[in-house]
């Protein structure tokens, strides 16, 4: 059966039947050992412009050298310094391995009120050989010279007390000149290993 939204079928017999958008790849970076990892428009092969709609980032086994961080970004308007203003938030949903404690709710600390600071991402990373960082992010039209520019953030954090951690959180930069940058970094140490990718996405 097949299904179909607003009299256009999406889906018929397991196959979708409409343009979903296309992504393309833009950019990898593989870290080691580096005290940040940064997209900036124009530099080294990287297009963070009107040539799409939406970003996207990907963060694959991201591994810090240091014991109990968080993992954060900023954002560039211009000039060198990461320090857009923004306004962001994030909840966050855990569990452990002994199956004994859970909880999901707001994280207060995690929030910027229209600041220039670091939005955390996820929190309480580990370092040990197997413990490491997944997830994705989405920017969307950040060269409007006319709206904030929204993001969100979807990441799962394998932390250093064994628990699997979901990290969900939102934001915008409250300005109207184009974002032209992001950066990537944890609160202590270097980011160790991991892949990150970037792919622009066409809306049709």
């Amino acid at each position: 059966m097949p299904f179909i939204s607003n009299g256009t079928t999406i889906l018929d017999n397991g196959a979708f039947s409409v343009s979903l958008g296309s992504q393309v790849l833009i950019k990898e970076i593989t870290a080691s050992s580096d005290a940040s990892i940064s997209f900036v428009d124009g530099s080294n092969n990287v297009v963070l412009d009107s040539t799409y709609p939406i970003y996207k980032f990907e963060f694959i086994n991201i591994h810090p050298s240091n014991n109990l961080v968080n993992f954060q970004l900023n954002f560039r308007d211009g000039g060198t310094a990461y320090d857009a203003i923004k306004t962001t938030t994030a909840i966050r949903a855990y569990h452990n391995e002994a199956g004994n404690d859970t909880t999901f709710g707001y994280v207060n600390p995690f929030d910027v009120a229209q600041g220039s600071g670091v939005h955390i991402l996820a929190n309480n990373m580990g370092n040990e050989n197997d413990e490491s960082l997944s997830g994705e992010l989405y920017l969307f039209n950040p060269s409007s010279t006319t709206f904030v520019k929204h993001f969100n953030a979807d990441l799962n954090n394998y932390n250093q007390d064994n628990f699997s951690v979901r990290h969900l959180s939102a934001g915008y930069c409250n300005t109207t000149t184009a974002i032209d940058g992001i950066q990537f970094s944890c609160s202590a140490g270097d980011i160790d290993a991991g892949t990150f990718k970037l792919y622009g996405i066409k809306d049709s």
